[in-house]
């Protein structure tokens, strides 16, 4: 609950400290006394949008300081998460904000952003304004409201978490079938990569190697042809060999008288030999030269073939061998991209089959929630002075969205005989904050939010039906914290703790300040409200009455 509130330079508002209760806490005072600074001054502690005009003029600053305490199990667990402090179940929440239009957030002294403000803020108070009443207009937020009421929110939870998935899946399927195309020309790409390259099962370095053994090849040919050549020249026709036994032969009938011409002749004869013993091992030496023409032309063929692929795919042996291996791992992620639109095809069946039962079982849950809080909102209208008023809840079913098939909308008669209609066509001002009151009262005992604002709840009523929702906050005060600014004196006197909001006049300038009243300021509180400044005895035992009546109540 908001144990206190710290204020200091806020407008006119030079310095207050508002002590609150756990029950009905009522703020009165005349029109421009600074009510609605008080509100504005909650609001900006909550994190909600302030600007530099709050500030009290010829201040540097303004301040704002709200101590909360008795915090529920689940404020605690969000601060435990964020690393905040909260000893004895106490924490303080401060906003201060400069003439210059800057803005500090802390809490428990520690800076924080005005988003943690809000978000810690909104599990702490729900306030309710004038604007507030747009909700009862807007149809749309009739079946959060209707939810509020049922509690049990296990089944619309566990139909999110297959909403949700089944959201997924559909996104997950739609992204694979958008690709689809374009993988299509891409897969035709890689088949022609996969096919050109595969074909010739390169291994690393190939295209060096067989230029290698290309040379080597066309080098034993040239041998060969070299050996033949040199054999042919000792051997064939006019060959040197035939030249040599021609000589000897010329010589050979004059070697006996002559010592250097047989030497000549022997040398000649060793030479025949010679020559002789050269082609033999020449002979010898080609056949052992292995040439092989298919593999030259295998050769010079499959060069060839590599060639042309490293200028097509402009790229070397290696390169195309991993150009082959990733157009293949592709080309297996596009079947397998295939086989999860398989599944996920199958998955979205199931899941849209799954949603729609449950969708179907959240729509009979809140068909019987429907029907109790139809019962208790009339009740608490009746109650609150708009007797004979009938209110209906149109529920239909519609197409499936993140809260169910469910479309609802609150109907409404005020008056006998006339068929009930859309809360937006007929309600008044004054109806609209019953109507809004009778929700607040029938969810309190469900909302785990500990303190309720209630700003101008009792605009457009007056007499008994003003008279009744003071009884009704006072009920809700029971049940959590309830915080109410009004103008009435029937709603004032149901108060556990009644402040004045009073403006003077100190030094030539204007300051609202915040009393705390006892029953005596209450008597004459209530009696202005009732009767005007100045109030006769007559009107002060009435006020006393009525205060003493209220605690009847």
């Amino acid at each position: 609950m908001l144990k206190e509130i710290y204020i200091r330079n806020l407008a006119v508002i030079k310095e207050a400290v508002i002590p609150l209760n756990d029950k009905l806490n009522i703020f009165t005072g005349e029109t421009g006394a600074g009510k609605s600074i008080l509100i504005n001054g909650i609001n900006a502690v909550l994190g909600q949008r302030c600007t530099k005009d709050i500030v009290r003029t010829g201040c540097d600053k303004a301040e704002i300081t709200a101590l909360f305490t008795g915090l529920s199990e689940e404020v605690c667990k969000k601060l435990d998460e964020l690393g905040i402090s909260h000893d004895g179940g106490e924490i303080t929440v401060t906003r201060e904000v400069s003439a210059d239009g800057g803005s500090v957030s802390r809490i428990n002294q520690r800076t924080a952003p005005v988003s943690l403000l809000k978000e810690i803020g909104g599990m702490l108070i729900n306030i309710h304004g004038q604007h507030d009443n747009q909700i009862l207009l807007d149809s749309d937020r009739h079946l959060q409201i209707l939810d509020n009421f049922g509690g049990d929110d296990t089944l619309l939870n566990e139909y999110r978490v297959t909403f949700r998935e089944l959201q997924q899946t559909a996104r997950r399927l739609g992204e694979l079938k958008k690709l689809e195309q374009s993988r299509v020309e891409r897969s035709i790409y890689l088949n022609g990569i996969i096919d050109d390259i595969g074909e010739l099962e390169l291994h690393e370095n190939e295209d060096e190697d067989l230029e290698r053994e290309y040379e080597a090849a066309k080098n034993a040919e040239k041998t060969i042809i070299a050996i033949k050549s040199a054999v042919n020249a000792i051997t064939g026709d006019e060959a040197a060999n035939d030249m040599i036994v021609s000589a000897e032969t010329e010589i050979a009938g004059y070697t006996d008288n002559n010592q250097q011409l047989n030497t000549i002749y022997e040398r000649l004869s060793a030479a025949e030999i010679e020559l002789s013993d050269i082609a033999i091992e020449l002979e010898a030496l080609a056949e052992k030269v292995e040439l092989d023409s298919q593999r030259l032309e295998y050769l010079g063929s499959r060069i060839n073939s590599i060639n042309k692929l490293k200028r097509k795919y402009t790229a070397d042996c290696n390169e195309l061998i991993k150009l082959y291996d990733d157009a293949c791992r592709e080309i297996i992620q596009f079947e397998s991209s295939d086989s999860e639109i398989n599944e996920l095809t199958a998955r979205r069946e199931e899941l849209l089959h799954k949603v729609t039962e449950q969708a179907k079982s959240l729509y009979e849950f809140r068909e019987k929630v429907a029907e109790r809080f139809k019962e208790r909102v009339t009740t608490e209208l009746e109650f609150l002075n708009m007797e004979g008023v009938i209110i209906e809840v149109r529920h239909e079913k519609g197409k499936l969205t993140v809260s169910g098939m469910d479309s609802v909308e609150f109907l409404i008669s005020a008056n006998k005989g006339e068929e009930p209609k859309p809360i937006s066509k007929i309600a008044s001002g004054g109806e609209l904050s019953r109507i809004m009151l009778a929700l607040k009262s029938v969810i309190a005992d469900k909302d785990s939010i500990p303190t309720m604002i209630f700003d101008e709840i009792d605009t457009g009523v007056s007499g008994k039906a003003a008279q009744k929702i003071g009884i009704k906050l006072h009920e809700i005060g029971k049940l959590r914290q309830v915080i109410c600014v009004t103008h009435l004196s029937q709603i004032a006197v149901m108060a556990d703790n009644h402040l004045l909001i009073e403006k003077q006049i100190i030094d030539n300038r204007t300051e609202t300040h915040v009393m705390q009243l006892d029953m005596d300021g209450r008597v004459s509180e209530i009696a202005r409200i009732m009767g005007g400044d100045n109030p006769s005895e007559l009107m002060l035992d009435n006020a006393r009455a009525e205060i003493n009546k209220a605690a009847g109540l």
